[in-house]
């Protein structure tokens, strides 16, 4: 009798999407990452937000390169961290400064900024040691896996290209802004479209002949760099979410609309002083009338003189409150609950956060921008993201766009370089819905919001148990039922965290994509995210993944 060869069964990678563990081996999968700070909030802040975007932020570790400070030390920011440090090392060994000080500052440990009081996840930050990382990501690889690193700002290029150059095999290094130098020296660039400005006819024309060899970059970007529109940080939908409960008790209450007003502080490249401040008043007086109420709030920038005109010309006003600094930081609660921004132009990290939610974003003082501002300035007005702050606007008018999605982007960006080398990430997302599938559609049905939800229902564990798609949709009709009986319900939709009705659109409304970078961890947190309670699955319910 002939025997009868049966075919081989598929491959769990077919059926996922995802390696499984067993046949490309745990050091192919990215667990953790290593983020690289200066010190400075907004570069750290973007650095935070990227590793968050990629499912890491339980899973990281801060590093910061720090310099020398008082003193001599103040005029010595423009020289490279290292020899900085050099020669402040002389200048104490001159001052008498005995070893044993010198090496109790070696590995000083720094508090880690917190959010509204709450821990960011570690405990302390270590100065960063190119040699303590490298060994760290070799003799971690077998077991851990590859380790991802993330810098940010001028002082992290050496510490992050060192680590590059030392250890390419164990890491994936990722540099935020453009490094001025030779991009081979990392994996990944991720840069603003205007670090590009220079290469263009009007930078070219803004620099004397002589200099232009001088300028960087010097060459268009190349594969490996990946260019946004703004700058990253940590604001998505989930983030959104989770600010307007946990400010409920101090914004539910405000009148509306709720004006929320950003001042941040002159630059180099865009100086400003009390002018501009008796003109902000003057506009924010001149449009208080169409304002529900008004927040004002001053970065660590902000001069004394600029911040003593506003409070000396609005602080009296009974619409009008101006946050003094104390207590928990209200950034993200104005993020989740205003209904409009008003931003000085000198802050990219303060637009392209307000740029993220969807809601009208307003901008003062772009005229006084120079070099790669205003190209920043520029675009954003072209694609309709901003507009100037007059004193004439009505901001009781809505008016929205598709919100920002430059770390979604990145991160996918990321995925796709990982994956070309092999790697993957290993997952432990909680935000189910990403900012990128959350915009308002132009035109179309009247400017209805569609909603697109990209869920991966994690099949690895036995013990789960996945509603069948039949019955999350009979969960949705209920919940848009209970939606019209409580219209102030807060659902999403186009305008992130706006309490506003949500189209539905039912053969939209999962479409689940395993090669998608966000996850759900259960289906509790996804119908947590929506607002709704998750219905009771039975045991012998089996997962299934189907677009309705």
């Amino acid at each position: 009798m002939r025997r009868i060869q049966l075919p081989e069964p598929p491959s769990p990678t077919s059926r996922r999407g995802t390696p499984d563990i067993f046949e490309s081996g745990v050091h192919t999968f990215v667990r953790r990452a290593v983020v690289i700070g200066n010190g400075s909030a907004a570069s750290e802040n973007q650095s935070i937000g990227l590793v968050r975007a990629l499912g890491l932020s339980d899973k990281h570790i801060l590093y910061r390169v720090t310099r020398p400070k008082g003193g001599v030390n103040e005029w010595l920011q423009w020289l490279p961290v290292s020899l900085h440090k050099k020669i402040d090392y002389i200048v104490r060994m001159i001052r008498g400064y005995s070893q044993l000080m010198l090496k109790s500052q070696e590995k000083k440990l720094m508090p880690l900024p917190s959010e509204n009081g709450v821990s960011a996840g570690l405990l302390a930050v270590l100065e960063a040691d190119v040699k303590q990382i490298v060994s760290f990501a070799r003799e971690t690889y077998e077991k851990e896996g590859p380790l991802l690193v993330v810098a940010c700002g001028r002082d992290t290029i050496s510490t992050a290209s060192s680590i590059k150059r030392l250890a390419s095999e164990n890491v994936f290094v990722v540099q935020i802004q453009h490094p001025r130098l030779h991009l081979n020296r990392f994996d990944m660039v991720i840069t603003p479209k205007h670090d590009y400005y220079p290469l263009t006819p009007e930078g070219q024309k803004q620099v004397p002949r002589f200099l232009r060899s001088w300028m960087t970059p010097r060459d268009p970007p190349d594969c490996h760099v990946v260019l946004t529109m703004g700058a990253l940080h940590q604001i998505d939908f989930s983030s959104i979410r989770s600010a307007a409960a946990t400010w409920h008790d101090e914004f539910a209450h405000v009148l509306r609309p709720l004006v929320v007003v950003n001042i941040g502080g002159p630059t180099r490249n865009c100086r400003y002083g009390v002018d501009l401040a008796k003109q902000l008043a003057a506009s924010l007086l001149n449009v208080l009338s169409s304002c529900g109420s008004v927040r004002i709030s001053f970065s660590e920038r902000t001069p004394r003189k600029v911040s003593n005109i506003i409070l000396k010309e609005l602080g009296s006003n009974p619409k009008v409150c101006i946050w003094d600094g104390q207590g928990p930081n209200l950034h993200m609660g104005h993020l989740a609950w205003g209904d409009a921004f008003v931003v000085t132009a000198d802050s990219v990290s303060l637009i392209s956060e307000a740029c993220s939610t969807g809601k009208p974003v307003y901008v003062l003082g772009t005229d006084r921008c120079r070099w790669k501002f205003t190209e920043f300035h520029k675009s954003l007005r072209e694609q309709g993201v901003v507009r100037p702050f007059t004193g004439s606007e009505d901001m009781s008018e809505s008016w929205s766009y598709p919100p920002l999605t430059d770390t979604a982007d990145a991160a996918k960006k990321v995925h796709e370089a990982l994956a070309a080398r092999g790697w993957k990430l290993k997952l432990q997302c909680q935000c189910p819905f990403p900012p990128a599938h959350h915009p308002r559609e132009p035109g179309g049905d009247g400017g209805a919001v569609g909603v697109e939800l990209n869920v991966t229902w994690p099949s690895s564990s036995p013990s789960s148990s996945v509603p069948s798609p039949l019955k999350c949709f009979h969960t949705f009709l209920i919940s848009l039922f209970s939606l019209f009986k409580n219209p102030n319900q807060s659902f999403f939709s186009g305008q992130l965290g706006s309490p506003r009705v949500l189209i539905f659109r039912p053969r939209r409304i999962v479409r689940s994509l395993c090669e998608d970078h966000y996850c759900c961890n259960n289906k509790d947190s996804f119908f947590q995210g929506i607002g709704i309670t998750a219905p009771r699955a039975r045991t012998r319910d089996k997962p299934i993944i189907q677009t309705l």
